[in-house]
């Protein structure tokens, strides 16, 4: 029975992913900036479950939620880094300020928790690392720059902790969702209310695009966590989990159009090294 530690467990996958996990008989230690809202969520599995305050911005809240899931359980077997949210705005509209905050729980808010939960599962030379990035962290749209700035950031830090970790006996695996009926594209959503008429017809458009996804999207935030299950628990787990069809046709699209662009400049890109014996 392994015991995992979730963060942003009041809505969407975060939600999914701990209603399945304690449904199926495992200890979790379920966090969100307000606990109240898993009260339902933790209720009727006895010692099971707990629910713990977690702003992942606030390194003494993350030490301390930790601490308790270790006391409560001995251990954590699976930890999810979850919590996070989505910003609109064109580049050129982003504030400083809504962008750094962003940055915080997005990037640094999971490397904080993760350096937090990693010396356990060093000592005892186990453990899974689970970071949910999106298929924006391989693709990048318009109005969503600094949204997917962020997901590029957790990408590139997750292949480096997989490299690191891989000897002692930790796995990471990265998931990469597309649209799903989440709050993402909703009440979560934050977006720049700086509004430049240039960009109207590619980043306004997009505003509006995505906003009204919400409600509609394809991806079934259940069975999504019922895949990031499955792929922990397997012998060998994916370093990435694509989840829905957008996200393995985007994806799929995407590295074509680099391997096309690759092989379009290679004779320029050969010729930047040395001559051979220089």
């Amino acid at each position: 029975m392994s015991v995992w530690f979730i963060t942003g467990c009041s809505t969407g996958l975060g939600r999914a992913l701990a209603t399945a996990v304690l449904e199926r008989g495992e200890r979790a230690a379920v966090t969100a900036r307000d606990p109240r809202q898993l009260a339902g969520l933790v209720a009727g599995h006895g010692d099971r479950a707990i629910a713990l305050p977690l702003d992942v911005t606030d390194q003494a809240q993350i030490a301390e939620a930790v601490e308790q899931a270790e006391s409560a359980f001995g251990r954590i077997d699976v930890l999810v880094n979850n919590a996070g949210y989505g910003y609109l705005a064109a580049v050129e509209e982003g504030r400083d300020d809504e962008v750094r905050a962003l940055f915080d729980t997005n990037v640094f808010g999971l490397a904080d928790v993760t350096k937090a939960v990693l010396p356990g599962m060093r000592a005892r030379r186990s453990g899974h690392v689970v970071n949910v990035s999106s298929l924006g962290g391989l693709a990048a749209f318009g109005a969503t720059g600094y949204y997917h700035a962020t997901k590029f950031a957790v990408e590139g830090l997750s292949e480096s902790l997989a490299a690191e970790v891989a000897p002692l006996g930790i796995k990471v695996t990265i998931v990469e969702p597309a649209a799903f009926r989440t709050n993402w594209s909703g009440p979560s959503m934050r977006q720049s209310p700086v509004s430049i008429d240039d960009y109207a017809e590619t980043a306004g458009a997009r505003r509006a695009s995505t906003l009204a996804t919400y409600g509609h999207q394809p991806g079934d935030p259940a069975r999504a966590a019922e895949a990031l299950i499955a792929a922990v628990e397997a012998d060998e787990p994916p370093l990435r989990l694509l989840l829905g069809r957008a996200a393995y046709d985007i994806a799929s699209a995407r590295l074509d159009t680099l391997r096309a662009g690759f092989e379009a400049w290679r004779d320029v890109t050969l010729g930047a090294d040395y001559p051979a014996g220089a």
